[in-house]
């Protein structure tokens, strides 16, 4: 990677180029930035330690501009393809111009291509018809455990032409090819060609007499072979052996002065895994370290003096030193912008609550969403919405027939012209905020992951939403992760949600994506009941997403259409942001609760009807984010250790009113650990509901009955804290 990378970084590069850099090779990324002037010799230094640099290239973590991080993952190559498609769509929309656009950039290891969220992104890619995008492979043919397969060898330049990318090969350094020009050369290049990963890999750390031996053995009999062989000492022989493309300044800078054009290239450079070093070639160099001898001779084979290994320019004369300081502070490097967050977009103080007597929180958000598209507002132009092809089902639909698909070339809708009736209205041209994706949750979340970055990548704010259905959550997980790990912003909407999505069955019935929502850093998880906090929600959330302190934030809504409840006052609303609030207020000091979280709501009100009377006082707890209830008692009890004071949290403020010794029945429509740690707050006695089994096929009341999330299971619950069992 050093040659590939002081070639791309001090040459290939242009401005407004952005660069997803393979981890293991994120020591060089911060070498280069040493030379510029950007990193500290002490974090350097520090390496791997606490307060140092990264161990692979973090965006949050490290000090250095990192345009993605990037992890053992392929993400940080297939999330620059969906960064191209924001580039194209900002350019499109007129909030990017078109000459500060640039090149969206990966640098990935070969086994990396063994990742198939990376074929995942070719494939969407190609329907996208995405440019501006380079991958550069480096090519050691070598994975941690093993040297890779041979019948890959000519299968991934089908692969990438097969979906529109002009796969360039650097095989050979021109020294190799200087030697192939001569007599023998021909049979030298063709055994090359054909030798297996592994016999080139051991030939490599055997060294030159081994090269010697094995060449004279296959191909020493043809015409002029042995001539050409033996100009070589063994020094010399294994140099000309490992001259490889991606090693050879000259033959990068070539291939990348032949991709100047929208084409997105991928670059296969042909490597040697520890290059140059004692281990080079061993299989078993992943974790490969030098001893301090072999440490010794590599500072003295470049003319570095003991003691100023961490100068900046040593090993170099003075003149020498100088030009190279001067070359490197002119390279195209040293032009590139400053991350700067686009201008805040403001947000409505309250977005509309849909009348409905009866409602879903999932139709509500589609017709706030739909209010938006028809308002005029300014929000509603950087609004973006996405879908794993769930676009309909997930109430998306209206919001697409005002604001229409986005696609570079117009697509005429077919069904439309042709005057067939449909409610599907989706025209597909430039100004369209819809991008419709293929049923792949890894690409949905790159996508969301993308789009979230828009603000510091590209100066401009977007208002990412995407929707999924909420048990898929987990099948994009990792990219979710990845999205939240580099502070990316944006709105995830999971619905439908639990086993209320009940003619669907188990495969369909979520159970442990309320955990997901308060296990996952840098995403504020709510599951609200009713419309109005569906509203209140998302004015919160477009608000949180463009502040310095923010996050994502991941609503989980369902289709079961429950009667609305009247308000005598705003005053719920404020706890119902910190993640509960008392939907019947408890009399002070009273021995019970029912504590509910989201769609099994009208359950928890039916029940408390039932039990008011005989429970003195009962109260009613809607906890709208166990996620920010349980942060916030953990940042509680954690102040004591840190020498911060410890201030009441939110769950115990609300618990006060019960007795310390009250009993608490908590219930969703997920797992119950969700909620039943509340008992924890205050040392209350606790009946957790939930689910945790598999779901399956049913009617609504069957299935609730089954799985203990109706009335009469929370009055059971209740009866046990007081009774028994």
């Amino acid at each position: 990677m050093t040659a590939i990378m002081a070639a791309l970084y001090f040459y290939g590069l242009r401005p407004n180029d952005k660069v997803a850099v393979k981890p293991h090779a994120g020591p060089l990324l911060h070498a280069i930035h040493y030379l510029l002037g950007n990193q500290s010799l002490d974090k350097l230094r520090r390496f791997r330690a606490f307060g140092g640099v990264q161990s692979y290239p973090s965006r949050t973590k490290d000090s250095i501009p990192v345009d993605f991080s990037t992890g053992s993952v392929g993400l940080g190559v297939a999330i620059t393809a969906f960064s191209s498609l924001v580039q194209d769509y900002l350019i499109a929309h007129g909030q990017l111009a078109a000459q500060d656009g640039g090149r969206m950039i990966a640098l990935m290891g070969d086994a990396e291509l063994d990742e198939g969220n990376i074929y995942e992104c070719l494939i969407e890619g190609y329907k996208h018809d995405i440019r501006n995008c380079w991958w550069i492979v480096d090519y050691n043919r070598q994975s941690l455990d093993s040297t890779t397969a041979d019948r890959m060898f000519s299968r991934f330049d089908d692969i990438f032409e097969t979906c529109g990318w002009r796969v360039l090969n650097l095989k050979y350094g021109k020294r190799q090819l200087a030697a192939f020009a001569r007599p023998g050369g021909k049979a030298l290049q063709h055994w090359i060609d054909n030798c297996p990963n592994a016999d080139f890999a051991a030939l490599t750390y055997q060294g030159g007499e081994a090269w010697r031996i094995r060449l004279m053995a296959d191909i020493g009999n043809k015409s002029g072979v042995k001539k050409l062989i033996e100009s070589y000492n063994d020094i010399a022989l294994a140099d000309i052996m490992t001259n490889l493309g991606g090693h050879c300044i000259e033959t990068l800078m070539d291939a990348f002065d032949s991709a100047q054009d929208e084409t997105p290239t991928i670059f296969i450079a042909y490597t040697v895994k520890g290059y140059g070093l004692p281990l080079a070639g061993h299989k078993d160099n992943h974790s490969g370290m030098l001893n301090t001898p072999q440490i010794e001779g590599l500072r003295d084979s470049l003319g570095i003096a003991e003691g100023t290994e961490w100068e900046p320019w040593s090993g170099l004369g003075a003149n020498m030193a100088a030009q190279l300081q001067a070359f490197i502070q002119n390279s195209p490097l040293t032009k590139k912008k400053a991350e700067k967050p686009g201008p805040i977009i403001p947000v409505p103080d309250r977005l509309p609550v849909p009348d409905n007597a009866e409602q879903s929180t999932q139709a509500a958000f589609g017709r706030i969403l739909l209010h938006l598209s028809k308002s005029g507002a300014k929000i509603a132009d950087h609004i973006v919405t996405t879908a794993p092809d769930v676009t309909q089902t997930t109430n998306l639909g209206a919001f697409v027939n005002q604001r229409g698909l986005f696609r570079r070339r117009e697509l005429i809708d077919v069904f439309q012209k042709a005057k067939i009736p449909s409610a599907q209205k989706w025209a597909a041209h430039e100004a369209g905020q819809h991008i419709e994706l293929g049923i792949a949750e890894n690409n949905f979340f790159l996508m969301l992951a993308s789009l979230g970055l828009a603000s510091p990548h590209f100066g401009t704010r977007l208002i990412p939403v995407g929707t999924v259905y909420d048990p898929f959550i987990a099948r994009g997980l990792d990219a979710l992760n990845y999205g939240c790990y580099m502070d990316s912003r944006f709105l995830l909407v999971g619905t439908p949600s639990g086993l209320t999505l009940a003619a669907e069955g188990g495969a369909h019935q979520s159970i442990n994506t309320p955990l997901i929502g308060m296990g996952q850093p840098n995403l504020d998880y709510y599951e609200p009941a009713f419309a109005d906090e569906v509203a209140l929600m998302m004015a919160h959330a477009f608000r949180h997403l463009q502040a310095p302190d923010g996050s994502s934030v991941y609503l989980r809504l369902s289709t079961r259409s429950i009667s609305q409840i009247v308000r005598e006052d705003e005053a719920w609303e404020v706890n119902a942001l910190k993640g509960g609030y008392w939907l019947r207020e408890p009399a002070p000091g009273a021995e019970a609760a029912i504590i509910f979280t989201g769609v099994v709501a009208p359950e928890a009100l039916a029940a408390f009807d039932t039990l008011a009377e005989d429970i003195p006082g009962l109260g009613l707890l809607n906890v709208t984010s166990p996620d920010l209830l349980h942060r916030d008692w953990s940042a509680q009890r954690a102040a004591r250790w840190e020498n911060k004071r410890a201030e009441p949290c939110h769950a115990e403020t609300l618990l006060s009113r019960l007795s310390p010794s009250a009993g608490l029945v908590t219930i969703l429509d997920g797992s119950p650990a969700a909620l039943s740690w509340l008992g924890a707050v205050s040392g209350m006695r606790v009946s957790p509901l939930g689910t945790d089994r598999f779901g399956q096929t049913g009617d609504l009341s069957d299935l609730y009955r089954t799985y203990r999330l109706d009335s009469d299971a929370i009055i059971d619950a209740a009866a046990e804290l007081f009774i028994g069992n």
